[in-house]
C-alpha cells in the first residue's frame, strides 16, 4: 500500500483548523457592552457593581499593567437557540488572550449581579454557559477584567518593568476580542474531543504497530462521511465512523494512571500575593461548576492559606467549596499553610506549616490530610519525612526532581529516608509535569518513564492548568473519559490523591529507598538571591520563638495576671508562613513580591518586639537591675538556657575579660586569651588560632575573610539558577581603601573598607572578651548586576564531607567530586552553620541571613588538605526582578575554629539570637531545664487548644544516640508525647513520669528522653 501518511495527517490538521473549530459554535450575536475603571487597586464585586458603567466599544485597547477593567454584557439570545437537541447557549468573552499562556495574561471572573461568583474567564476557558447566569433567555452579568501583564515574555528570562507597579507603563496591554452570545453545537464539541484524543494517541504509537494505521484510517474515514460545508449536519456521522477504535480496550498490562484534578496556584511569583487571591477565586468557581456537571471529578487542593483567602474574601464561594468538600469532589491535600520551600524554612516553622495547615482544613472542612503535597518546590530537606510523619501524615509527593539538570532520581514510587531514620512513603508522577492536560503524549510519556514497571502498575497525574492557575476543563475530563479504556493508551480513572496512594501502597510494600535530601539540580540561586527577604525570614523565625517562649512563660507565672496573645501569634505565624512560599522565600518572583514581603517583615518585627517587650516587662517587674533574656538553648553569660538573671562571662564568672590589640605589619592582630585573630594590611584574615588546641585555622599560604565577586549569568532562571561555571571568573577583592582599629570597652574591631565597581563594602571584624569566634559584619552597598559576591575561609582541615545544619538537625555533604551526583552539588543550603572537620579539629562558619554555601577541596604541595568553605552573600540577577538585592545590606557571620558540631550548633543559636538585656526587678527560673545540652529545645508554647498546658519541641542535635530528662519548674502534674497537632502519641524514647509517680518531686512532670540521631520530640506538660 502506497504511504499516503503524511498526506492524510495534513488533511486531517488542516480539517481541524479550518472546519471543525469553527464550527463548535455555529450562530453567535454580539453582546452590549458597558464599563468601569477600577482606579487603583482591585476592590470587591460588591462595590464594583454600585459604579456608573458606560458605553464600551467592541475591540477596543484595554487594561494598563495590573489595572481592572469590569464589564458589563447585556444582550437577548434568539428564542431558537439552544432548542435544538445537542445544542446550549453560552457567552464566549475572549479579553485579548493569547492561547498559549494561560495564567500568565489578562484573565477575568464573571459576576452575577446579585454578586455571586459564576466562573473565570480565561484563555482556554473563555466560555459562560447560560444556564450559570440564572436569567433566562435575558443575558445581563459583569466580567471583572485584570490586566496582569505577561511578565514571562515567552521565558527570554529579559529584564522588564512589568513586575513593578510604578514602573510597569500606562499603555494598554490588550485589546477586546468577540464578546458574543453562541450557539454551542455539543456534538460538534464532543467530536473535537473525538479527534484530539486520537490524533494524539496515534502520534505517540510506533510507526509499526497496526494500531496506529488504524486510527489513521479511522480518522481518514470521518473526514471523508464529513461535509466541510455543513460540520455540524455531518458531525454525528463523524462521530460514528470513530466508535470503533474509541471502543477498543486498552490492554490488560496497560499502565493506570490515576488522574486528579489540580491547580498548582503560586502563592506568588510573577504577580502579587493579592492577585494570587483573584487567581484562586477565579480557579475554584470553575472547578465548583465543573464538578456541578461532571459527578465523578475530583479536584486536589494544597494550599490552607488559599483556602482561608476564600473564607475571609469570597465568603458566598467558600460555602460551595464546602459543600464539594463534604460531597467528596473538593478535596484538601498537603495540610500545609501553603506549599513551601523546605530548604530554608527553619524547623519549627516547618512543622507550623503542618500545624496551621491541617488544623485549617480539620477546623473548617472536618478533613485531615494524610499526604505532604509539594509538586515544585527546589529540592526537599532530609528532615522533611520526620517532620511529615509528625504531622501525623502517611505519604508524600513531588515532581519537581525531574527538573534535574544531570542525574535523574531511579524510582518513581519508593520508600523516602529522612535524616533521623523515618521513612515516608513517596511518589513522584512520571508524567514529569504538575499541568498535565491528559493529552496522549503526557500519558504515553508518564507510561515509558515509570521506573517501577514489573512491580508495580500505577502512578499519579495531577491535571489542570496551574502556576497561574485556571485548574481543570471540561476538555480534559472528557479526555480522562475517552481514555478510561483505550487500546495504545494508559488506563486513566478519576479519583483522589488518597485513591492512588492507597492503592499504591497495598501494591508496593517491598519499596526502594532513598536515603537523605532529595537535592534539585537546578534553581541553587535560590539559597541566596533576595537577601533582605531572607533576612527578613530568618528574623521573624527567631522573634516568633522568643515571643512565645516569654509569653508562655509569662503566662504560667503570672497567671490570670497575664493574658498570652494565642490570636495575634497565630496571625503572626502565619503571615511568616505565608512568606516561605516557594517564590517567596527563594526569591524569584517580581519586585512587587518582595517589596510586600519587607513590608510584612518589618510590620511583623514591630509586632513580635512589642509582644516580648510586654511580657518581658511582666515577668522582670519593676526595677532597674540589668538583666540577660536568654532565649537560646544553651547557657549563655552564665544564664541558663531559656531564662533570664544577671550576665557574667561565661568563662570567667563575671564582666571581664580583656582583648589584647596590636598593630603588625600594617595590619592587626587580636587575641582574647581564647582565640588569636591576625589581619594583614588588606584586611584578610592570615591566622586564626583557638589557644585549646594551638592549630592554626586558616591554611598555609592562604587568608580566610576573602571577599570574592563572580561573574553570574545562568543560561536561564536568572533568579533561580547558579550554573557551575560561575566559578570560571572570579574576582578576589584583596585591596583595601583603609583598614583600621576600634575599641570597645569589651571588645576589639578590626574595620575594612573596600571598593567594587559602584558598590562599597565596610567590614567590621569583632573579636569580644570572652567570645570563642571572630564576629564579622559585612555592610555593603550594593550596586552590581549580574554578579555574586562570597566570602571564602580557607581551612586547614581534610574535610570529606561538610556538615549543614537544616530542619532539626544537620546533613553531611561530599565535598569532593567522585560521582555526577556529588558534583552537581556544588552550591548547597545551610541553615545557621555549616561545619567541617577532621577527627579531633573542626571549624563552625555560623550566619545571621545567609542560606547559600559551597565546599571545595585542594591538595597543597605540603600534602595538606586546604577545605575552603565559602558563605554566599549577595547575587544580582535580573529576570524577574531588574533591580534585585541592590541597596543597603548588613549580612553577619561568625568563625569558630576548634570546633566540634555541638559547638557549631550553639554558635549558630548565638549569631541568631542576640543578646536582649532588659531592666527589671527580679530573674526568671526558666519553664524547662533539659540535662543534655545536645538535646535542644526549639520552642516552649502554650497548647494550641487554649487549655493552658506547655507544650514543648525539642530534638537531637548532634547526630547520635543521646539522653537526658526534660524537667518541668512548674506545677505540672503530667507529661505526655504529641505529634505536631498536639494528640498524644506513643513515641520511641520517650518515658513520661507524672508529679505523683515515686521520685519526683512534688508538683513536678519529668520526661525521660532516649533520642536517636536527630529525632524530634514533642512534649505535653498537663496541670
Amino acid at each position: 500500500m502506497h504511504d499516503d501518511r503524511r498526506i492524510t495527517e495534513q488533511r486531517l490538521d488542516r480539517f481541524v483548523r479550518e472546519r471543525l473549530l469553527p464550527a463548535i459554535y455555529g450562530r453567535s450575536i454580539p453582546l452590549e457592552l458597558s464599563s468601569w475603571e477600577a482606579p487603583g487597586e482591585p476592590v470587591p464585586a460588591a462595590e464594583a457593581l454600585r459604579q456608573v458603567f458606560t458605553p464600551q466599544e467592541h475591540g477596543a485597547a484595554w487594561g494598563k499593567a495590573w489595572s481592572t477593567k469590569w464589564l458589563r454584557l447585556q444582550g437577548e439570545v434568539p428564542e431558537a437557540w439552544g432548542s435544538a437537541e445537542n445544542t446550549a447557549v453560552e457567552i464566549i468573552v475572549d479579553l485579548g488572550f493569547n492561547s498559549d499562556v494561560p495564567g500568565f495574561q489578562c484573565e477575568g471572573t464573571a459576576w452575577r449581579a446579585d454578586g455571586s461568583i459564576i466562573k473565570a474567564i480565561s484563555p482556554r476557558n473563555y466560555h459562560v454557559p447560560l444556564k450559570l447566569i440564572g436569567s433566562g433567555l435575558s443575558v445581563d452579568f459583569y466580567v471583572e477584567a485584570a490586566a496582569n501583564p505577561d511578565v514571562a515574555q515567552g521565558w527570554s528570562f529579559a529584564p522588564t518593568p512589568l513586575g513593578d507597579k510604578e514602573t510597569s507603563g500606562d499603555e494598554p496591554r490588550y485589546r477586546l476580542g468577540r464578546i458574543a452570545i453562541a450557539e454551542l453545537n455539543e456534538t460538534v464539541w464532543e467530536l473535537n474531543q473525538d479527534v484530539w484524543t486520537l490524533s494524539g494517541l496515534m502520534h505517540e504509537l510506533p510507526m509499526e504497530m497496526p494500531r496506529r494505521h488504524e486510527i489513521l484510517r479511522a480518522l481518514e474515514r470521518m473526514l471523508d462521511v464529513m461535509d466541510p460545508d455543513d460540520v455540524a449536519g455531518t458531525a454525528a456521522a463523524g462521530r460514528e465512523a470513530l466508535a470503533g477504535v474509541l471502543a477498543r480496550p486498552a490492554y490488560a498490562s496497560a499502565h493506570e494512571l490515576l488522574a486528579t484534578g489540580h491547580a498548582h496556584i503560586d502563592s506568588a511569583w510573577l504577580w502579587p500575593v493579592r492577585e494570587t487571591i483573584r487567581k484562586c477565586a477565579r480557579t475554584f468557581s470553575n472547578v465548583v461548576a465543573l464538578m456541578d456537571d461532571n459527578p465523578d471529578f475530583v479536584f486536589s487542593c494544597s494550599s490552607a492559606q488559599q483556602m482561608a483567602w476564600m473564607k475571609e474574601f469570597y465568603p458566598e464561594l467558600f460555602v460551595r467549596i464546602r459543600e464539594k468538600v463534604q460531597a467528596g469532589q473538593f478535596v484538601p491535600v498537603g495540610g500545609m499553610w501553603v506549599e513551601s520551600d523546605t530548604n530554608m524554612p527553619g524547623g519549627e516553622a516547618m512543622a507550623r506549616q503542618f500545624v496551621e495547615g491541617k488544623s485549617f482544613f480539620l477546623r473548617e472542612f472536618n478533613v485531615e490530610c494524610q499526604e505532604a503535597w509539594l509538586p515544585d518546590s527546589f529540592g526537599y530537606s532530609g528532615a522533611l519525612p520526620q517532620i511529615v510523619k509528625s504531622a501525623g501524615s502517611r505519604w508524600f509527593l513531588t515532581q519537581k526532581i525531574s527538573w534535574n539538570k544531570v542525574n535523574r532520581m531511579p524510582h518513581h514510587t519508593f520508600a523516602w529516608e529522612g535524616i533521623d531514620g523515618t521513612r515516608l512513603f513517596t511518589h513522584f508522577p512520571p508524567v514529569d509535569t504538575y499541568n498535565a492536560e491528559l493529552h496522549a503524549r503526557e500519558l504515553a510519556h508518564a507510561e515509558r518513564n515509570f521506573r517501577e514497571h514489573g512491580r508495580a502498575t500505577m502512578s499519579l497525574v495531577p491535571f489542570g492548568y496551574g502556576d497561574g492557575g485556571g485548574g481543570p476543563t471540561r476538555e480534559m475530563v472528557a479526555a480522562a473519559r475517552r481514555t478510561a479504556d483505550l487500546e495504545g493508551s494508559p488506563k486513566v480513572r478519576l479519583g483522589t490523591a488518597k485513591d492512588f496512594f492507597v492503592k499504591a501502597e497495598a501494591e508496593y510494600p517491598q519499596l526502594p529507598v532513598w536515603v537523605g535530601e532529595m537535592y534539585l539540580e537546578m534553581h541553587r540561586g535560590t539559597y541566596t538571591s533576595q537577601a533582605k527577604t531572607k533576612q527578613g525570614n530568618r528574623h521573624s523565625e527567631h522573634l516568633l520563638r522568643e515571643a512565645e517562649l516569654w509569653c508562655t512563660t509569662a503566662a504560667v507565672r503570672l497567671g490570670a495576671a497575664y493574658e498570652y496573645p494565642a490570636g495575634e501569634l497565630k496571625r503572626l505565624w502565619q503571615l511568616v508562613l505565608l512568606q516561605q512560599f516557594h517564590d517567596i522565600l527563594p526569591g524569584s518572583s517580581i519586585a512587587w513580591v518582595h517589596q510586600d514581603a519587607e513590608r510584612n517583615y518589618l510590620a511583623i518585627a514591630r509586632d513580635l518586639e512589642a509582644i516580648i517587650v510586654q511580657a518581658a516587662q511582666a515577668l522582670l517587674g519593676p526595677g532597674d537591675t540589668e538583666f540577660l533574656l536568654n532565649a537560646a538553648p544553651h547557657r549563655r553569660l552564665g544564664v541558663p538556657a531559656l531564662g533570664a538573671s544577671e550576665p557574667c562571662s561565661s568563662r570567667t564568672g563575671s564582666l571581664g575579660g580583656v582583648v589584647q590589640a596590636s598593630e603588625e605589619a600594617g595590619g592587626y592582630v587580636l587575641d582574647n586569651g581564647i582565640i588569636r585573630a591576625v589581619f594583614d594590611d588588606r584586611g584578610l584574615l592570615t591566622s586564626l588560632v583557638d589557644h585549646a588546641s594551638g592549630r592554626d585555622a586558616i591554611a598555609p599560604g592562604h587568608a580566610g575573610n576573602l571577599l570574592e565577586l563572580f561573574r553570574d549569568t545562568p543560561n536561564e532562571w536568572d533568579a533561580w539558577d547558579i550554573e557551575e561555571f560561575y566559578r570560571r571568573n572570579v574576582t578576589p577583592l584583596t585591596e583595601a581603601e583603609s583598614i583600621g582599629l576600634e575599641r570597645t570597652a569589651a571588645s576589639a574591631v578590626v574595620v575594612v573598607k573596600r571598593t567594587v565597581g559602584a558598590s562599597t563594602i565596610t567590614q567590621r571584624l569583632t573579636l569580644a572578651a570572652g567570645a570563642e569566634s571572630l564576629g564579622i559584619s559585612t555592610i555593603v552597598d550594593w550596586q552590581e548586576r549580574e554578579k555574586m559576591l562570597k566570602i571564602a575561609f580557607p581551612l586547614d582541615v581534610r574535610a570529606d564531607q561538610s556538615a549543614s545544619e537544616t530542619q532539626f538537625g544537620h546533613v553531611f555533604r561530599p565535598t569532593h567530586t567522585n560521582t555526577s551526583w556529588d558534583a552537581a552539588k556544588f552550591e548547597i543550603c545551610a541553615h545557621r552553620w555549616i561545619h567541617v572537620g577532621e577527627p579531633g579539629y573542626g571549624v563552625a562558619v555560623s550566619n545571621g541571613s545567609s542560606y547559600g554555601h559551597d565546599v571545595t577541596r585542594a591538595i597543597r604541595e605540603d600534602g595538606g588538605t586546604t577545605t575552603t568553605v565559602r558563605t554566599s552573600l549577595l547575587r544580582s540577577a535580573r529576570f524577574p526582578d531588574p533591580e534585585a538585592d541592590r541597596g543597603e545590606h548588613v549580612l553577619e557571620l561568625s568563625i569558630r575554629p576548634g570546633a566540634a558540631i555541638a559547638d557549631a550548633v550553639e554558635e549558630g543559636y548565638r549569631t541568631n539570637l542576640k543578646p536582649r538585656l532588659m531592666r527589671g526587678g527580679n530573674p526568671v527560673e526558666p519553664l524547662v531545664s533539659v540535662s543534655n545540652p545536645g538535646i535542644v529545645v526549639e520552642a516552649v508554647k502554650l497548647a494550641e487548644d487554649g487549655s493552658g498546658d506547655v507544650v514543648v519541641r525539642l530534638y537531637e542535635s548532634l547526630g547520635q544516640r543521646s539522653t537526658g530528662t526534660v524537667t518541668a519548674n512548674f506545677p505540672a502534674r503530667t507529661v505526655v508525647a504529641t505529634d505536631l497537632l498536639e494528640r498524644t502519641v506513643e513515641t520511641a524514647g520517650v518515658a513520661s513520669r507524672s508529679a505523683d509517680a515515686g521520685g519526683a518531686d512534688p508538683g513536678t512532670a519529668v520526661a525521660g528522653l532516649v533520642l536517636r540521631p536527630f529525632q524530634l520530640v514533642t512534649l505535653r506538660f498537663g496541670k
